[in-house]
């Protein structure tokens, strides 16, 4: 490990982000509307749009006073090794002084392979206290700072990023899209890890967790789902890498500044986000694109550009379609980055920027081969031969549809997470159920109006009801759709089917009820009430009843029959195998199962679907 680069002064480094080495700093651009807001502050608001600013002050209090990161890494991926130091400036809120700080560090989640030091606070050593849980550290604020007062804290942070899980990159490889039926404790789904060509830094930047009204912190990471998310916050920040490498990260991009060494230091500016990712990538190509003021980037390995370039042009036609009908993005850029994902994800969302699994972007190729290696595919593929010349090929080419729709249907929905839950706060750890439910449902809408009715049905079959019958077929039991990430015992499968799978379908079920333009004006009323804010479990049925307030009483029904009680097999059916495959658009084509095929692929499901 090198020793510690020595900074400069915090403003001075921001100062110097967007310029060459040797030029002399410049000054901080002037942002209409922000009178006289610190430069530091001014660098950052030029991640918003300027028609939002006014709106983000409005949600949350004036824009200096909004938490600010400067964070300053440095990355050796051949080494696998990160370091650097992060210091963020608060102003203490609430009726009482503030006595107690709280950092997480999600990687710590992993053998503690990241660690902290060197804790300041306003400039004076502090110690750093193990939290409530493995990845929180604790500060004592003293003296304590009164209500208005500003706080200050710095560390110093170093760690080694774990090789990604071998096959990370194939759809079986680590529990891949269509594994993963147990639970995997710690996982963080390949978000805190590295390839020969991908270094994914997600969570390393330690930041302040929310806190309930007793200010403890918020639940983190459960070893499903998602690992955390934060209050707005601004964010300037400076990444070192070795030449031929590339930084990414959500904010405006400041400027690429070469080393003596040869190195290479990115700098990003952010501004109201709720969490900071970080990727560095070798060999990676990119393809831009403008969306109403938005900078769409879509970065990709060279061997899958093709891909690439599609899964731009699905990334523009969602943010087109959703910026007509939930309101505009607040950001100026927003980025898709290919990364290595595993533990059945495919993809990862984050305040303007998401990733999205290898495995999708490579799935069509050779969809056969992909599912190489999954538990009891050698027996289905001898089915398949046993079935007659050709069949093989014809089931190739049907999988390899199926998983193009789930890549732009995926895009899609890691596009909605942009509003749900990166503009719309929810608790992601206790309360998933909110904004998967509504990105996954948006994601469909977004495909209905794109490729129409016909289209959305068939994907609300595809990507919604089967994976509940699925799970149902391979020895799952329906329950309660609304807990906490951790209260999932049937690990992922169980997550996926009754999360992704059923509880989307509540809003399906209200939009019937209350109709489209009731249903449209209170989604839309929903994004505008809560934008930059917490919403609550109930918000967006609350928005309903005002759209309807005849269905009031009805349309808090739905939400407890459809997220607090079970009753998925009569409202999606358990449809037997034949049944799923006809949904599956053909499945066998004109084939149709003999009661013995039919009996060997259930006993086979379980194998299948990783249980």
């Amino acid at each position: 490990m090198p020793s510690m680069r020595t900074l400069p002064g915090w403003w001075l480094l921001c100062a110097l982000l967007s310029g060459p080495a040797a030029a002399a700093p410049p000054t901080a651009p002037t942002i209409p509307g922000a009178g006289s807001v610190a430069p530091e502050v001014q660098l950052c608001l030029q991640h918003l749009k300027p028609s939002e600013r006014d709106r983000a002050a409005k949600a949350l209090g004036p824009l200096e006073s909004v938490p600010l990161y400067r964070v300053q890494l440095e990355v050796e991926p051949k080494e696998r090794r990160v370091w650097g130091k992060v210091q963020v400036q608060l102003v203490a809120r609430g009726p009482k002084p503030l006595t107690e700080l709280y950092l997480r560090l999600t990687p710590n989640t992993r053998s503690r392979q990241v660690t902290l030091s060197g804790a300041k606070l306003n400039g004076k050593a502090v110690a750093l206290e193990l939290g409530p849980e493995p990845t929180l550290q604790r500060i004592a604020v003293e003296p304590p700072v009164a209500p208005g007062g500003t706080v200050s804290l710095e560390v110093a942070l170093k760690g080694t990023v774990p090789r990604a899980a071998p096959g990370a990159e194939s759809l079986m490889g680590a529990g891949g899209l269509l594994g993963g039926g147990g639970k995997s404790g710690a996982d963080d789904h390949g978000a805190f890890s590295a390839t020969a060509d991908v270094v994914s830094l997600v969570g390393v930047v330690p930041q302040v967790p929310p806190v309930d009204d007793q200010g403890q912190p918020w639940a983190g990471p459960q070893g499903m789902g998602d690992l955390a998310l934060y209050e707005p916050a601004h964010v300037l920040a400076t990444l070192t890498v070795p030449s031929g490498w590339a930084a990414h990260a959500t904010g405006t991009p400041l400027g690429e500044v070469p080393e003596r060494d040869g190195r290479v230091r990115y700098s990003f500016a952010a501004a109201a986000v709720r969490d900071f990712p970080v990727l560095v990538t070798r060999g990676y190509q990119s393809a831009t694109s403008t969306v109403n003021g938005v900078t769409v980037e879509s970065h990709f390995a060279a061997q899958d550009a093709a891909t690439g370039k599609r899964v731009l042009k699905y990334a523009s036609q969602a943010l087109t379609e959703f910026e007509k009908r939930l309101g505009p993005l607040p950001y100026t850029h927003f980025r898709v980055v290919q990364a290595p994902l595993s533990g059945g994800a495919g993809g990862m969302e984050f305040p303007g920027l998401v990733t999205v699994g290898t495995s999708l972007y490579r799935a069509k190729q050779d969809p056969l081969k992909m599912l190489a290696g999954m538990p009891g595919m050698e027996a289905f593929q001898e089915l398949l031969d046993a079935q007659g010349a050709g069949m093989l090929a014809q089931v190739g080419a049907q999988v390899g549809e199926s998983l193009e729709r789930t890549l732009e249907f995926t895009v899609a929905h890691e596009v909605a997470h942009q509003y749900f839950a990166g503009l719309v706060g929810s608790d992601p750890i206790h309360d998933p159920v909110v904004d998967e439910s509504l990105a996954q449902y948006a994601a469909l809408l977004y495909m209905e109006w794109a490729h129409g009715p016909e289209a959305a049905e068939s994907l609300r079959n595809e990507a919604l009801v089967m994976p509940y019958q699925f799970f149902r077929l391979s020895g799952g039991r329906d329950g309660r759709a609304d807990r906490p990430t951790g209260d999932f015992d049937g690990g992922e499968l169980e997550y996926g089917a009754l999360v992704y799978g059923k509880a989307p379908l509540l809003h399906h079920a209200s939009r019937k009820l209350v109709g489209d333009s009731a249903f449209f004006k209170a989604l839309r009323a929903y994004v505008d009430t809560y934008r930059f804010k917490w919403a609550c479990k109930a918000c967006f049925t609350q928005e309903l009843a005002k759209a309807s307030p005849a269905n009031a009483k009805a349309l808090g029904q739905l939400r407890t029959r459809w997220w607090e009680e079970a009753h998925g097999d009569e409202d999606l059916g358990a449809a037997d195998l034949q049944g799923l495959m006809e949904a599956m658009g053909g499945g066998l084509g004109d084939v149709k199962l003999d009661a013995q095929t039919q009996q060997l692929l259930e006993q086979l499901l379980p194998q299948l679907m990783g249980q």
